[in-house]
């Protein structure tokens, strides 16, 4: 049974991010809607000289804990569409293992802060781990997006959370 090979993890994160947002209503739920938003991500002391190199990619990845969602729901109506989709074939924050994920814009880093534009995340939110986006292997040309392909990309742009966050 894959219930008795699972161990629990327990992450210890390396710093919080900070941005505007001090509610998860009306939050950009995308970093594409959250286009001029600035936050930043202030590291543990101990880790700035991991930045080191940074500052020659123009774009981020943030791994975060989801930490003001509670529970999860297996089908969800996500902000896209009005139909019912598996959790996994969305990117509703409401997921089993609470973790969001959004590539940000870099604009700078000065010691252990990380300033980027894209802040579609709650102010405080736990930093589990920052990656350097690599346009080399990063962009999928052909990539297929299942149903989302037959929606408007532009609604990712104006989309903005409700009460989905929150219950």
């Amino acid at each position: 049974m894959i219930e008795n090979e699972l161990n629990k993890i327990y992450f210890d994160p390396i710093g919080l991010i900070r941005t505007p947002h001090q509610s998860l209503v009306n939050m950009p739920i995308q970093p594409v809607g959250a286009n001029g938003l600035e936050g930043f991500v202030e590291l543990k002391p101990e880790l700035q000289q991991g930045l080191t190199d940074l500052d020659g990619f123009s774009h981020v990845t943030l791994i975060y804990h989801l930490h003001e969602v509670k529970g999860h729901e297996l089908m969800v109506k996500p902000f896209m569409d009005d139909k019912l989709h598996g959790i996994f074939a969305t990117r509703s924050p409401k997921r089993p293992c609470a973790i969001g994920l959004s590539t940000v814009k870099l604009v700078k880093i000065e010691g252990n802060k990380v300033y980027f534009e894209g802040a579609d995340m709650l102010d405080g939110t736990p930093l589990l781990d920052m990656k350097p986006f690599f346009r080399q292997t990063d962009n999928r040309p052909d990539a297929v997006s299942g149903w989302l392909d037959e929606k408007d990309e532009r609604m990712a742009h104006s989309q903005r959370s409700d009460d989905r966050f929150t219950k």
